[in-house]
């Protein structure tokens, strides 16, 4: 009996040995397939730091294409434990982040920005996953159709007129102006809501965010990121200032999303409210009967996301502009030659006029590419092992556009660091296309911006009326010195262009009188 036993246990304990053995045998093989393969060459890293403590606290990009040039376009490294691959070509971002966009479309874990400050309401920062593909759906839905970027042209020639009619009445507040005009465009497509002057309620509120989010986001704070237990530190502890900061930040954000669509929901019931994303969104999910507490925060994210990513940069990108045209005055008046020969002065300038005009497209091209707005993107994030050019990506890598590099390498780019729209024009058309800026300030893949199109007409049509009507001059100092920028640009998340002055006027009476007419004429457009 006792050996019948034993034998009845060994029939019945051999599934398990043999699926064991299949386990084992299965690791073995998917060690053995990842092992012959190593990660993509970069530098030498230490144990815990990894190679953080290689990097510059400023200017990232710089040292990131430094290693890019040593190692190759694909770079690997690690910032304390997180594994990092560095992308220093468009070739190499969109091999992984567009064609396999299906591994690479997930963000890394914020711990700072999202789980303490609260950013993850908003698209740019979402993990991937059903949330974001309805963030993104949405979004699509409100800035990507034809039909909808052809109905924004009104208000975009509105708020082309008032920065005109600004420039006219204060020439020496452009920044101002500048200021005023980019949170317009995003406020009206959000929120419905007119801006009259840069005093506006919601404008500072949005600033404040803004502001706040880079005070909370230092070196120091940012080690929560790469050390998770820091989430938990107590605040009675000394050196939680980081901590309070953050949680501060976390208030006035939701104050930011709250308030203005609490302000539409209220009109949207009054019949009042103005056509807006916030509107439409609100109105469907009324009369559908799904206006959970859930769909109130996709909403509210969603209109986030339209200030976050519009504001800011559009707001960088006109600037660079204007610094651009300020240092560079003969590019200024060659533009203008090209808009006198062709459309003349009879009429301000119109979205169809922009095929007309080859040149001044191609200044635009060489804003983007001289300060690309956001240098290293947004990061993504491996959601698998992969292997790409004989090399293992492991899974939960963070990943690096270097875009900086990729509009300032000057294989592509003979002297980078010019301004020069001429570089363009000597191009055929397919390696213009090929180097086209836009390809990448934009980001890659299932996070290329929604807004691109939007944000590039905006650019546009406010940059080549301003060529169109205005001449530009060097303020002045007391003494009445032309004040000359030095230009440059501070290192961050946004790349700013340092602050410069100067002073547009109308061309002439004639034209001053033709802005001031179309403003009154589309100001309750």
């Amino acid at each position: 009996m006792a050996v019948l036993s034993q034998l009845s246990l060994a029939a019945s304990s051999a599934p398990a040995v043999v699926l064991l053995l299949l386990v084992l045998l299965g690791a073995y093989i998917r060690h053995q397939k990842t092992a012959k393969y190593r990660y993509p060459p970069g530098p030498t890293a230490l144990p815990l730091l990894g190679n953080v403590h290689q990097l510059p606290m400023e200017y990232q990009p710089v040292k990131l294409a430094e290693w890019g040039r040593k190692y190759g376009d694909i770079v690997f490294a690690r910032f304390f434990r997180t594994p990092a691959v560095i992308l220093n070509s468009r070739e190499a971002a969109e091999e992984l982040l567009e064609k396999r966009s299906g591994k690479y479309s997930d963000r890394p874990r914020f711990i700072l920005l999202n789980e303490i400050m609260g950013w993850d309401s908003v698209i740019n920062m979402m993990p991937y996953g059903d949330r974001f593909r309805k963030h993104r759906k949405l979004l699509q839905d409100a800035l990507m159709p034809k039909s909808v970027l052809l109905s924004y042209q009104t208000m975009q020639r509105r708020e082309t007129y008032t920065f005109l009619a600004g420039l006219c009445d204060t020439p020496d507040r452009v920044n101002d102006h500048i200021k005023r005009w980019s949170a317009s465009l995003v406020f009206d497509i959000a929120y419905g809501h007119r801006i009259s002057s840069l005093d506006d309620e919601l404008v500072a509120l949005n600033e404040r965010v803004t502001e706040e989010t880079v005070l909370a986001g230092s070196p120091g704070s940012m080690l929560v990121d790469f050390i998770p237990i820091l989430k938990s530190y107590p605040l009675w502890l000394p050196g939680s200032g980081w901590l309070r900061q953050a949680l501060f930040v976390r208030k006035v954000l939701r104050q930011s999303l709250d308030i203005p669509y609490e302000r539409v929901y209220d009109a949207l019931k009054a019949g009042t409210a103005r056509p807006s994303v916030v509107a439409s969104l609100l109105e469907t999910a009324i009369t559908e009967g799904k206006l959970t507490p859930a769909h109130e925060d996709d909403i509210k994210g969603v209109a986030g996301a339209i200030l976050a990513a519009g504001s800011d940069t559009t707001l960088t990108a006109m600037r660079t502009f204007v610094m651009a045209m300020i240092l560079n005055p003969d590019i200024y008046k060659k533009a203008q030659a090209e808009i006198d020969s062709t459309i003349g002065e009879e009429r301000l300038l119109d979205f169809e006029d922009r095929e007309k005009l080859p040149y001044m497209d191609c200044v635009m091209k060489e804003v983007l590419r001289w300060n690309a707005p956001v240098p290293l993107g947004v990061p993504h994030r491996a959601i698998a092992d992969d292997i790409h050019r004989g090399y293992r990506i492991p899974k939960g890598a963070t990943m690096m556009p270097n875009i900086w590099w990729m509009t300032q390498n000057p294989d592509l780019y003979a002297e980078p660091e010019r301004f020069n729209p001429d570089r363009f024009m000597q191009m055929s058309p397919e390696e213009a296309e090929q180097k086209d800026p836009g390809n990448v300030v934009f980001g890659f893949g299932r996070r290329i911006c929604p807004g691109k199109e939007f944000a590039d007409a905006s650019l546009w049509i406010i940059c080549a009326n301003v060529v169109a009507t205005m001449d530009l001059f060097y303020a002045k100092d007391d003494a009445g010195k032309d004040i000359i920028p030095q230009g440059g640009f501070y290192s961050g998340f946004i790349s700013h262009p340092k602050e410069f002055t100067c002073v547009f006027r109308p061309r002439s009476e004639a034209i001053r009188k033709q802005i001031a007419h179309m403003h009154i004429s589309t100001v309750d457009a």
